[in-house]
């Protein structure tokens, strides 16, 4: 194998892998926006959106009611 095909094929393989890692993720995430300017990305697995996501879950389901 030629070291192009060598190079071709590695990163043909990274880009599947890194590809499938981001569709594994948890599409979820709280982000939270300061009035400085700075944001902060929770995930539900994470100790403090381990508590925000239940609150978060019940506010989104009472706009949709309310849309209703």
């Amino acid at each position: 194998m030629s070291k192009g095909r060598f190079l071709l094929a590695l990163v043909a393989v990274g880009s599947a892998v890194l590809f499938w890692r981001r569709r594994r993720r948890s599409p979820e995430r709280a982000d939270l926006y300061y009035a400085d300017g700075s944001m902060i990305s929770l995930e539900p697995e994470s100790a403090e959106g381990a508590g925000l996501f239940p609150l978060a879950a019940d506010v989104v389901s009472a706009a949709k009611q309310s849309e209703a």
